[in-house]
């Protein structure tokens, strides 16, 4: 059992690494890198759509939303180019490649609503 779940959850570690190699493909639809991007940024995004906190359904996100977004993200993009990325994907992961790009776009997006945050409490102040 507990193997089946860590090959789930690779298998989607996976998907996500080819979607976020695949989101700068010209070849893939402009509607379809939208919802590649939105899934990427989502599930690399420590911020949840409904908080972990929230019993019971605070975890619905993380099983139910972003395998949605991921297979409809892999839908959306033509097969060919599908089975290029997914190939890249696999290679990198065994080379086990930090991504310093969505590391660095992560801390960018939290410094920014860090800044946006600090900025209405000082409105609220004066």
């Amino acid at each position: 059992m507990l193997r089946k779940w860590k090959e789930i959850v690779r298998k989607l570690k996976e998907d996500i690494y080819t979607l976020y190699l695949a989101s700068r493909d010209p070849r893939i639809p402009f509607a379809a890198k939208v919802v590649l991007i939105v899934t990427v940024a989502y599930a690399f995004s420590p911020i949840d759509l409904i908080p972990d906190f929230i019993p019971i359904i605070g975890y619905l996100d993380d099983l139910l939303i972003l395998p949605l977004g991921i297979w409809f993200s892999i839908k959306l993009i033509p097969p060919r180019v599908l089975e290029q990325y997914r190939q890249k994907a696999k290679e990198q992961m065994l080379e086990r490649k930090p991504s310093y790009v969505m590391a660095a776009v992560i801390v960018i997006i939290w410094l920014l609503i860090g800044y946006w945050v600090y900025q209405a409490y000082m409105d609220q102040i004066d």
